[in-house]
């Protein structure tokens, strides 16, 4: 047994024991209340940069698939549970989640109370943290030191770090409909898959490409994903939202993306007291009232109130959902422009499909702009 602590900001330390790598990781603390998918949270872009601590007790018991992936390695910067499984059990598991936390170089800990942990960072929101192990594990006061000289979320521009080198093509599946310019801020691979079942042809782009780069691909339609980091520094993503929303262009953006296009029609952002992470969070539609249980990553928000419509440079545009827990605003719609946006994660990759039709929507956009 190899002795492990996960030190916060404010000078709280939880003991544990090592778990994946040993070493040290910084990062923002948050908690995920997902039961499930673990994998495809390990390796989803949009949580660079966080200690992810599970609320669930027990994790690992399904091991590590090759499927499930839902980028090219595991994006957290730390991982955090109570009880790891010893032996996994799935047909489809290849090894156990701690050896491939190991392989990749991420530093876990387990055999704390993930409980407290949880209602602490509640109380004090989320905060940067380190996971020390083996030799790394130094005093209390070195450590929390080494915590408070780490970078914070705030101001962090992430999405460079995350997005691809470049240009690759997703095929549509069965007839080819539509052609969509995907911008990637730190998309999911279900996300492609999603649209290439309906028959989109998508071309994921690098988060440095131009406006030209988009066009030369002749896009029905424009998607901005999911990503990492404060959406006030991403000015280069914005402009080019710009630029297809006074084309026209029909546009949907999701999470990050959404916090993208709130600022491209003149919304500001700001940053949560602990944000929304797991696959079992609701949210409500303004225009129907309709409630989605939806998967979503995010620390940031869009400033405004449920249901506010609003002027912009586009025309009219409305907060279009909420969630019912805590009154965040979790959409954007444009009244006079074939564009709207949704703060969770309509993939599913873990999580519910309640929000899969979205992706229908968007191919109704681009169809009736044909």
């Amino acid at each position: 047994m190899t002795n492990a602590a996960l030190v916060l900001e404010d000078g709280r330390v939880f003991r544990g024991e090592a778990y994946g790598a040993t070493g040290v990781s910084l990062g923002e603390v948050v908690f995920s209340t997902a039961m499930t998918g673990y994998q495809e949270t390990l390796t989803d872009p949009s949580y660079h940069r966080q200690i992810v601590v599970q609320t669930a007790p027990q994790i690992g018991n399904t091991g590590w698939n090759d499927e499930d992936d839902e980028s090219k390695k595991i994006w957290v910067a730390g991982y955090v549970v109570r009880d790891p499984a010893r032996t996994p059990s799935n047909w489809r598991s290849r090894r156990g989640l701690d050896e491939e936390l190991a392989n990749q170089g991420v530093v876990g800990i387990s055999g704390l109370d993930t409980r407290t942990l949880t209602r602490h960072i509640r109380e004090q929101g989320a905060m940067r943290a380190g996971v020390f192990s083996g030799s790394a594990l130094t005093d209390d006061a070195s450590m929390v030191e080494q915590v408070k000289t780490s970078a914070q979320m705030l101001g962090a521009n992430l999405a460079v770090d995350v997005t691809t080198d470049k240009p690759y093509v997703v095929e549509a599946i069965g007839e080819k409909k539509f052609t969509v310019a995907a911008l990637d801020l730190g998309i999911k691979s279900n996300t492609p898959r999603m649209m290439a079942a309906r028959g989109i042809e998508v071309h994921v782009l690098p988060l440095t490409s131009t406006f030209e780069d988009i066009l030369a691909v002749s896009p029905d339609g424009v998607f901005l994903s999911n990503g990492p980091g404060d959406p006030a520094t991403q000015d280069h993503a914005v402009a080019l939202t710009q630029e297809a929303l006074g084309r026209r262009l029909p546009l949907f953006g999701i999470c990050f993306g959404n916090q993208i296009l709130g600022r491209a029609v003149g919304r500001g952002t700001y940053k949560m007291r602990y944000g929304h992470r797991g696959i079992n969070i609701p949210v409500i539609d303004v225009a129907t009232g309709k409630v989605a249980i939806t998967s979503q990553n995010h620390g940031f928000a869009l400033e405004g109130t449920p249901g506010e419509e609003f002027s912009s440079d586009f025309g009219r545009a409305v907060l279009s959902h909420y969630c019912p827990n805590d009154g965040t605003v979790e959409g954007v719609r444009l009244l006079d422009a074939p564009a709207f946006s949704v703060q969770y994660h309509p993939e599913a990759a873990a999580g519910p499909h309640d929000a899969a039709p979205l992706f229908d929507e968007f191919v109704t956009l681009m169809k009736d702009a044909r």
